[in-house]
Parts: C-alpha cells; sequence; structure tokens
C-alpha cells in the first residue's frame, strides 16, 4: 500500500509540522482571536457562510386569558465570503542542509510561520479598515485630521455602539490548537498601532495592564480605558502624509514627508461585528517540505529543496454598526 504525502514528507510528519507553524502563529494573531469564526471546510465549495440572527422586539402588549399568543419568530440574515487562498515557501539547498548548524525545518518554520500570521493578520485589517462606521479626531474627512485621540472621541464610539445595542466582547478563541473558546473580562477592544501608546497611556484613567491584578492581559495589550481594552500591532498601519498640514493645530504630529499628519487608524470592535476563518484546526494550514537530495528531471542532483505553507481565508463585517473605525494623528515626542 502506498503511503500518502505532502511532498515529500507524510501525513503524520506533515500534521506534526502543521501544529507546530500554528503554535509559532497564535502570538502574532491579534484581532482574530475576538472574531466570530467558522473552521474552514474541507471538500465543500469556495464559499464560507456566516449566519446572524436578529434580535426580537421587545413584547409589550399584555396576553388575554384563556387565549394563545400569536407568537413570534426568529429571523437570521445569511453572509457569504468567498475563500481566497493564501501562501508562500523559501527554498532550501542541499549545501545548506550538509553545513548549517542550525535545524533549518525548524528554523525556517518559525520564520514562515510568522508570515502566515502576518498574511492572514494583515487582511483581515485590511477588510475591517474598510468598515463604513468612521468618526474623524477632527473635520469630516480623512484629509482633515491633523488632532489625536482623546477620551470623548472613544467615549463617542463606544456610546454609538450601546446606541445599537452592541455587546461588549465576553470571550475569544483559545490560545491552543483546538477550537475553543474561553471566557475574557467584559468589554470593548481597541486595535492600534504601537506609536498611540503614549497617547492612550495619557488618557484620563487608563489603567496599564501591570496593574490588573488577577486579570490576565492579551498578548500584546498595553492597558484599558474606560470599557476599552487597548491591543497594539504594528499591522494596523497609518496612512502616511493622509491627513492635515503636521503642526495646523498647534501641536506637531508625526509626518511622513513632514508636510501632512499621517492618519493612524483605531479599529474599534464590539462582540459579533465580524467573522473570519481561522488560522487554526485540523484544515487551516497545510505544510509543504521537500528536502534536498530528492532527484528528478528538473533537479538533476537533487540539490534543491522547500519548504511553505498554504490556507484559505475569509473575513467580512457582519454588522457595521458594531465595529468603528477612528482615524486620528499622533503627536511626535
Amino acid at each position: 500500500m502506498s503511503t500518502q504525502t505532502v511532498s515529500d514528507i507524510s501525513f503524520r510528519t506533515a500534521g506534526m509540522i502543521a501544529a507546530d507553524l500554528l503554535k509559532r502563529a497564535d502570538p502574532a494573531l491579534v484581532m482574530q482571536p475576538f472574531l466570530q469564526t467558522k473552521p474552514i471546510p474541507r471538500n465543500s465549495s469556495d464559499t464560507v457562510k456566516f449566519r446572524r440572527y436578529e434580535a426580537l422586539a421587545a413584547a409589550t402588549s399584555d396576553i388575554t386569558e384563556g387565549v394563545t399568543p400569536l407568537g413570534n419568530a426568529i429571523t437570521s440574515t445569511d453572509y457569504q465570503a468567498t475563500l481566497a487562498q493564501i501562501g508562500d515557501w523559501v527554498g532550501i539547498t542541499d549545501k545548506v542542509a550538509d553545513t548549517h548548524e542550525d535545524p533549518i525545518i525548524k528554523e525556517y518554520s518559525d520564520i514562515l510561520a510568522k508570515q502566515a500570521a502576518l498574511s492572514v493578520e494583515t487582511r483581515l485589517f485590511y477588510v475591517m479598515r474598510a468598515g463604513t462606521n468612521v468618526y474623524y479626531a477632527n473635520g469630516t474627512a480623512r484629509t482633515d485630521v491633523n488632532t489625536t485621540l482623546t477620551k470623548a472621541l472613544q467615549q463617542k464610539v463606544t456610546r454609538g455602539f450601546k446606541r445599537q445595542n452592541a455587546s461588549v466582547i465576553t470571550k475569544k478563541l483559545s490560545s491552543s490548537a483546538s477550537m475553543e473558546t474561553v471566557n475574557v473580562k467584559p468589554s470593548f477592544i481597541g486595535f492600534v498601532h504601537p506609536d498611540l501608546e503614549p497617547t492612550i497611556q495619557a488618557l484620563a484613567g487608563f489603567k496599564d495592564v501591570v496593574d490588573y491584578g488577577s486579570m490576565s492581559p492579551y498578548p500584546t495589550e498595553i492597558g484599558t480605558v474606560g470599557d476599552v481594552r487597548y491591543l497594539t500591532s504594528t499591522v494596523f498601519t497609518p496612512w502616511a502624509d493622509g491627513g492635515g498640514l503636521k503642526a495646523g493645530s498647534g501641536t506637531t504630529m508625526i509626518s511622513t514627508t513632514g508636510t501632512s499628519a499621517d492618519v493612524y487608524p483605531i479599529i474599534y470592535i464590539a462582540a459579533d461585528c465580524a467573522a473570519v476563518t481561522p488560522l487554526k484546526g485540523a484544515t487551516a494550514l497545510t505544510p509543504f517540505v521537500k528536502n534536498p537530495g530528492i532527484v528528478s528531471d528538473s533537479d538533476k542532483l537533487g540539490q534543491r529543496g522547500h519548504i511553505g505553507w498554504k490556507t484559505y481565508f475569509a473575513a467580512l463585517i457582519l454588522n457595521q454598526l458594531w465595529c468603528a473605525r477612528l482615524e486620528c494623528a499622533v503627536p511626535e515626542l
């Protein structure tokens, strides 16, 4: 009986490498664990469907004695996204494999795992950044922005969430390879670029993670302001020179070219605002390894090998009013 392989390794070995890749990728996934997730379907189609159940209106009429009320019906809205296939690979030569003092597969796996997480998180950021619920630090357009985040602006965002009956986040995807969720302290989440850390730390009521006591901070979390916990990642990049004059507000803002302020998006989310295919589970990521030394028509001396990864990705916003983008500038230090 022939042995099935992924490149020139068995599926059992591939599974071990995939689990290791996922383990190494997990710390770089900042936004994904807080969204609604659905495993990538195998042998089904190139689309994935997410469902949102609508709330029922309040029952304001009295029930008449002896008369069965009409009752109600649950309604739902389906959202469909097309799966995109993404991946990459790096080459390994026989000379490197024979002479390099480090374990090449392990070292390359670490680099590729981080790339896989970066790729998924970046594409997710692009989806969330394109939301239609937008707040500007000043003015009515991105080109006006040259002031920074304030607590009043944050409160404007969270007040908007609460008016739309958005729920705080109470669970997240666990850091294990399984698809289980874990309970977390209720809050909204704000995702920011590290350049915004000093601004957030200066807001009234800021509480640093070192003062959380028994509450465990999320990876990359810097602290909380009111009912928002802030997490950072360099994935959440600004629009270079996208705002108004960098010194037009009286405080000089960070600017790529020195003229207009760079505009930083802060992505705020409430529970179930968006959905994504997770980089977890048995179908999440496929590794490919071809060791040097395998002779073929295209490689007569078996000099070349490679290691790579492949996954599927889809993400979409389920409720535009339960997530928001706040665009602001950042003061120079």
